[in-house]
């Protein structure tokens, strides 16, 4: 007698997958950088205001890029997922995605799309926590399967 193999709920839309622990990670550091090199350029005998300043912007600066790194998350709803990686930020209805892939070795989720391509979403990465980006995928997988092109 075969035994049934229970699947694990849906998660309830609105969901937002991103690494919590990579972003904490970056966030922790950006703001010690941050604090760190600007206390430098005050407690630096000898420097001009312009100097001084110029300290706290190269901390703002690394702070900002730690920052930009930790932004990326993928948010599912009702009418589709918005993928918001470095720099880009894109929406896709339902029945645009075809696949998740999470596969052995890659950085991050890649969506198959209906266009023939293929979509980063770094939101959901392995990096620090494999388990739960694995965990993450396998919900998009089966949000995309109950709402995408696949559903009845």
């Amino acid at each position: 007698m075969p035994s049934a193999v229970s699947q694990p709920p849906l998660p309830a839309l609105p969901v937002t997958f991103r690494p919590n622990r990579t972003r904490a990670v970056l966030l922790t550091i950006g703001t010690a950088m941050f604090v760190v090199v600007s206390a430098i350029g005050f407690l630096l005998p000898g420097l001009g205001p312009g100097e001084r300043l110029t300290f706290v912007f190269t901390g703002a600066l690394f702070f900002g890029v730690l920052l930009l790194l930790s932004r990326p998350k993928v948010v599912a709803d009702a009418d589709g997922v918005t993928v918001v990686n470095l720099t880009t930020k894109r929406r896709l209805a339902w029945a645009e995605i075809l696949k998740v892939n999470l596969r052995p070795g890659d950085a991050w989720v890649f969506l198959d799309l209906s266009d023939g391509t293929s979509l980063p979403a770094l939101g959901i990465q392995p990096g620090i926590a494999k388990e739960k980006a694995i965990r993450d995928a396998r919900a998009l997988r089966d949000l995309v399967e109950a709402h995408g092109l696949h559903a009845d």
